[in-house]
This record gives C-alpha cells, sequence and structure tokens, in this order.
C-alpha cells in the first residue's frame, strides 16, 4: 500500500479550504481499497456554531470526507490521475450509522472499500474510525462527471 501528501491528494480532488476533508493518504490499493487521515481541528469554521458549547464534527462531513476518500480510489483506479474538469460525484449513501461524536483532537482514519463497479457506478464500503473505534459506517456510490 502507498501513501500519498496533501500536494498530492489536491490533485485528485477538487476541494480546497474548507471542504478539503483529506489530509493524508496512508495507504492504497488501487481498485480495492484506501486508508485516508482527517485531523480535526478546533480552528475549523463549522465549530462556531455546531455547537458552541460542545463542538462536534457534523455527520454529513464525516460522510464527505468519507466520499472524497472514494473519489481519489476511484480515479487511482480508473484513469490514473483525472483531466480537468472530471471529478467524482456523490450519488447516493445507503446504510448511513453514526455511532460516536467526534470532536477536535481527534484523528479520523477513513476507510474505504471498492464492492461492485456496475457501468460507471462505483459502490463502496466506508468506515471512520477515531482510535481504532468506528464512528461512522456507510456505503457510497459515486460516479464520474466531466465539468461542463
Amino acid at each position: 500500500m502507498t501513501g500519498m501528501n496533501i500536494n498530492e491528494v489536491k490533485n485528485f480532488l477538487p476541494h480546497r479550504y474548507p471542504f478539503l476533508l483529506i489530509d493524508r493518504v496512508i495507504g492504497l490499493e488501487i481498485g480495492k481499497r484506501l486508508v485516508a487521515i482527517k485531523n480535526i481541528s478546533f480552528n475549523e469554521p463549522q465549530f462556531t456554531g455546531h455547537f458552541p458549547s460542545q463542538p462536534i464534527m457534523p455527520g454529513v462531513l464525516i460522510i464527505e470526507a468519507l466520499a472524497q476518500a472514494t473519489g481519489i480510489l476511484a480515479f487511482k483506479s480508473e484513469v490514473g490521475k483525472p483531466k480537468d474538469g472530471q471529478i467524482y460525484m456523490l450519488v447516493g449513501i445507503d446504510n448511513a450509522r453514526f455511532k460516536k461524536m467526534v470532536e477536535p483532537g481527534d484523528q479520523l482514519r477513513l476507510e474505504v472499500e471498492v464492492l461492485t463497479v456496475k457501468r460507471g457506478i462505483w459502490k463502496f464500503k466506508g468506515i471512520a474510525y477515531v482510535d481504532d473505534k468506528v464512528v461512522t459506517s456507510a456505503e457510497l456510490l459515486c460516479t464520474q462527471k466531466a465539468s461542463e
């Protein structure tokens, strides 16, 4: 398994601050699985309103982080590197479960695994961990889309 630093990650995702939710890829098996890290900092903008007295990372952002990990894995597996305007879009979420809160100071370990690829639709199993405890799990579907 190989990894990617933040500069390499930015070559595969169009997202930028504050919406780039992958800090590093620590493991990658082309066509199979990817493991990434997201460091949770108190300085992130969502914590000013979610919730000021007890900041927790919104579940939708954990799902988005998993979705970004699937985009990297799909690109690396299918085309190697995206062409200008080429992106993977999240098109479905099934069986999402939120088991524990994620707070500033935590490190999310995002693990995504390819389940199927049919007619350009990728289905992934995604699990987010903090300290080896599952915090979120879901099945994610994505497909490639060129910008118009």
